[in-house]
Parts: structure tokens; sequence; C-alpha cells
């Protein structure tokens, strides 16, 4: 590939237009995640589509939330939360919890309990984690968790994934044979 395929010809060479920003970036695909906690009113949850591992030892996630949502402050609050990694079938369950509905809950199964953060059946995996830290990261909040407890589904359920402004379910690269050895760094 030469360097004048990558060459930003038609994009500006700042970053101050939010609309040329979220284009941009928007090529790197993000999993898309649902986190829920428990608090003394009730069950809270949010969509989040910027949610990554940070550090084997310690077990640390980071999960990014509008710093204006009323949901990540509770989150937070809760003090312990579990990160729902929706499956390419629970797009309904992404809408749900991107908005404002009164009831996010009564959309997709729940497995729900006074002393857990409730954990979505049939989700990709789940990662339930306590609050290690937050802090401001610009417009949004980091959500720091030290993970307690996590499974993933059988290889049969693939992630919904967040792609060019838009949700797209992942397909495995047909006919080229990739050596994963030079990934082992990742399969700890």
């Amino acid at each position: 590939m030469s360097a004048s395929a990558l060459a930003p010809t038609d994009l500006p060479t700042t970053t101050g237009d939010p609309a040329v920003f979220r284009r941009v970036l928007g090529h790197a695909p993000t999993s898309v995640c649902v986190v829920t906690a428990t608090t003394p009113q009730g069950s809270v949850g949010v969509t989040v589509g910027s949610f990554t591992s940070v550090s084997l030892d310690p077990p640390l996630v980071v999960f990014y939330g509008g710093r204006q949502s009323a949901s990540a402050a509770a989150i937070i609050g809760a003090g312990r939360f579990c990160v729902n990694v929706l499956a390419e079938d629970q797009q309904a369950v992404c809408a749900a919890f991107a908005g404002r509905a009164a009831d996010r809950f009564a959309t997709g199964r729940w497995e729900q309990s006074a002393t857990a953060p409730p954990r979505l059946q049939a989700a990709a995996a789940w990662i339930e984690c306590d609050v290690e830290d937050s802090f401001p990261a610009g417009d949004h909040v980091a959500v720091t968790g030290r993970v307690r407890s996590l499974a993933a589904a059988d290889g049969h359920r693939k992630p919904l994934i967040f792609h060019r402004g838009q949700l797209a379910r992942l397909d495995r690269a047909q006919t080229m044979h990739v050596p994963t050895r030079s990934f082992d760094w990742w399969d700890i």
C-alpha cells in the first residue's frame, strides 16, 4: 500500500470538528456492552461503546460513561458493576439501555438479585467488578473496575460491535489461516 493511499487529503488537519473526529475514530470497531449495578433505589444500567481490559495483575477493566449520565454516577456510587458484553442478537437491549426508557430491564432476560449487579442471560460474556477508581476523561468519566468474577458464552455467541456509526455483526475472515503463536501474550 502506498503512503498516498492513507494521505488525509479529504480530512482537516485538526480534530476540532467533533463530526470529523467521530467519523475517523468510527473506523476502529468497539464492543457494545451494557454496564449494570444494583443500588438502594433499584437496578441501573447504561449502554457503553468504550470498554477494554487494562491490566492482568491485578485484573482491571475500564469503561467510559457520559460525564452527565445519571446511570454512570449511580454505577460508581454502587461500588460494584457488571459489564454485559452484548451478543449480536441483542440489539434491542443495546437500544433500550442507550435511551431513556423508564424500565430498561423489561428488554432482555436478566438475572437480578439484591446483592449482585444484573446479568444479561445469553450475553456473549459478563465481567463482574468492584469499582477501583473513577476520574474525569474529557466529556466522559473513566470507571476502572477490579474483576471479581467473569464468564463467557460458548463459541457460538458472537459479540455485537459498533463500527462506522452503526451496530454491526462480527464475521470471521475466510480462506486465510493466521498463526496465533504471535499472539501468545493475549492467550495467558
